[in-house]
């Protein structure tokens, strides 16, 4: 349940796809600014399971599965379902109503504009993405935003051209009938600190380069324990430069910052070896994931309890999904 003082805060709203179980670069990037949002806005945190269709339609087996895992691993982190509503994109059909709405009045070449939809096509030369739910998806994304007239999108610099498509979408709405029904939702923008993967390249579940929070702690060690550091370091006596190092890349966000001089100091000089600086690591990424682990096995024991929180939350979310959508509706004379 919703503390009652939320409603009168202002609203933000992110979601998530579930593609997988979630990694370091998740945590660090989107999980940890949920955390402290939820405290000063009515949040609204969902699972994006139609957005995974998009690129997954014909791999759907795991989806619940992803779902479940994803939702404990939020949970396990700290989103709270006491201070956000935590809901399912899918549960709330109102979404899909929305989204056909807008549909009728986006132009095709606003949609064939937004920069991942050419680069995702480039990408993903394996997936056939030449679908109209792929061309389409903005519109959806932006219905979730617009269908709880949020006030703010946390967002990366990446996505903010698809912020944009939302606002000219909401203008054309409002300007079309004659009615300010929409806001004009304004960004968060975030440094989301780009974590390195164990290959050196941005942590990522397609790079089968990630830690993940459901890791042990003996996975994270062997994982750790091979990850690619400078390369001029072949031998313990070689000096090496943390500046071009992933390893202490992440030394640098999880590390306290008193011991980080002695850690790069160790690396140039080689008064420390490459598993030595990867063990002063991995006991400071105890620090946050041992808590998160527990939280974690506890949980995922209550799969019953899970589905209680997505199944209020949802109902939370359809409540005001619904209120938006009756003004949509009179809006448009429709009603």
């Amino acid at each position: 349940m919703i503390l009652d003082e939320n409603m009168n805060k202002k609203r933000v709203l992110s979601g998530m796809q579930p593609s997988g179980r979630i990694h370091l670069g998740n945590l660090m990037g989107a999980i940890e600014n949920w955390k402290k949002l939820q405290e000063e806005y009515h949040s609204f945190y969902f699972i994006a399971d139609w957005h995974a269709l998009s690129t997954n339609y014909e791999n759907t087996e795991n989806l619940r599965e992803y779902t479940f895992q994803m939702v404990v691993d939020w949970f396990a982190a700290g989103i709270n379902p006491e201070k956000a509503t935590i809901f399912l994109q899918s549960h709330v059909k109102d979404h899909a109503v929305l989204h056909l709405l807008l549909s009728m009045i986006t132009p095709v070449s606003w949609l064939e504009r937004v920069p991942t939809y050419k680069d995702q096509q480039a990408q993903m030369t394996k997936k056939d993405l030449s679908t109209y739910g792929f061309l389409g998806y903005p519109v959806l994304q932006a219905a979730d935003i617009l269908m709880y007239r949020a006030d703010f999108v946390p967002v990366g610099i990446d996505q903010l051209p698809h912020l944009e498509l939302t606002r000219e979408i909401a203008r054309r709405f409002n300007t079309l009938y004659q009615k300010e029904l929409f806001p004009d939702p304004k960004h968060l923008l975030t440094n989301f600190p780009k974590l390195p993967g164990l290959d050196g390249r941005k942590m990522s579940k397609s790079y089968e380069n990630a830690i993940f929070l459901s890791d042990s702690e003996k996975e994270v060690w062997d994982k750790l324990r091979t990850m690619l550091t400078d390369p001029a370091r072949k031998r313990r006596t070689d000096k090496g430069n943390p500046d071009i190092c992933p390893v202490y890349d992440l030394h640098k966000i999880f590390t306290e910052a008193e011991k980080l001089p002695d850690v790069a100091e160790g690396c140039r000089t080689a008064g420390i070896g490459c598993i030595d600086c990867k063990k002063i690591l991995h006991t400071s990424m105890k620090l946050t994931l041992d808590p998160i682990r527990e939280n974690r096995m506890r949980l995922a024991l209550n799969k019953k309890r899970i589905d209680e929180i997505l199944d209020e939350g949802s109902k939370a979310a359809s409540h005001e999904a619904d209120k938006t959508l009756q003004m949509v509706k009179d809006a448009m004379r429709l009603n």
